[in-house]
């Protein structure tokens, strides 16, 4: 029998103004996903991906500690301890993407993985920092991740996390290839300009040499009073081929559904000998440099 599960990828608009308080950001974007994750679970979606920072704005356009305040513990905070229960009542993988607080003054851009019984998995924190050009001040926020690139065993198959800016390094998503993953979820915040036409290049490039299925989530809309360019959605997933197999829109709130055959990736590997034939005793320049 087909291991097909039934992915899902939220895109989503900042649906309160930033002169709002923290507190009234924070809790209006998870009322607001809670409802877009109401209707995955009516598709029948059993893995869902939320976007980078989901429940706040992308804050990262601007250098100012008022965003500190957006920090919580993972797992105790309160965003994993709620998305938890609502895994568990859909009985849905969730990939959760949190402003995480490891201790006073050490945050992570991070992720949380629940699996379909409500149970917390584990994390994974992003791995490069952006500080480049107007808008993408991450180091202000942000220290490099620190627990390597993990491989969690769900329910309904194997999930590893990229976030946003580390598509643009195919290491990590090469080990994540070798620990075993079958779909990688990399939920971003990218607008459009400079890197547009990347979006579609570097996934399907990294489902294609590791052979596994990507889900890349992107937000919508423009995020006053910065507006640092437009979040132009188009969240995606792609085959173990390259192929995208379904796209959301450029302007819209979507819930974005496909249904991913996870024997795929054997048939794609019989055909691909990527692995065997890799030289890994070659590579060692790679880390010296």
């Amino acid at each position: 029998m087909a291991r097909v599960v039934k992915g899902g990828l939220i895109q989503a608009s900042l649906n309160t103004p930033v002169t709002e308080s923290n507190e009234v950001i924070k809790r209006n974007m998870i009322e607001k996903h809670l409802k877009l994750i109401e209707q995955a679970a009516q598709q029948g979606v059993q893995m869902l991906c939320l976007q980078e920072l989901f429940y706040g704005p992308y804050f990262c356009a601007e250098q100012s500690t008022r965003w500190y305040d957006l920090t919580e513990k993972v797992p105790e905070g309160e965003t994993t301890r709620l998305m938890q229960e609502v895994a568990k009542k859909h009985g849905m993988v969730m990939i959760v993407p949190v402003y995480e607080e490891d201790m006073t003054g050490v945050y992570y851009n991070t992720a949380a993985v629940i699996d379909a019984d409500g149970t917390y998995l584990g994390k994974y924190r992003k791995t490069h920092i952006p500080h480049c050009k107007p808008g993408f001040w991450e180091k202000f926020y942000f220290r490099p991740g620190n627990l390597g690139y993990p491989v969690f065993q769900t329910q309904f198959g194997k999930v590893g996390v990229y976030i946003c800016y580390d598509r643009h390094f195919p290491e990590g998503a090469r080990a994540l290839g070798l620990g075993g993953a079958e779909i990688v979820f990399n939920p971003s915040a990218t607008v459009a300009g400079l890197s547009q036409y990347l979006w579609k290049l570097e996934q399907p490039a990294d489902a294609v040499a590791n052979q596994y299925f990507v889900g890349a989530i992107n937000r919508v809309g423009h995020e006053q009073p910065w507006d640092i360019g437009k979040w132009y959605g188009s969240s995606y997933f792609c085959d173990p081929r390259g192929q995208i197999v379904a796209q959301a829109g450029e302007d819209e709130d979507e819930v974005l559904v496909a249904d991913l055959d996870l024997d795929q990736i054997a048939e794609v590997r019989k055909v691909w000998q990527f692995f065997r034939d890799r030289r890994p005793d070659l590579y060692s320049q790679l880390v010296e440099l």
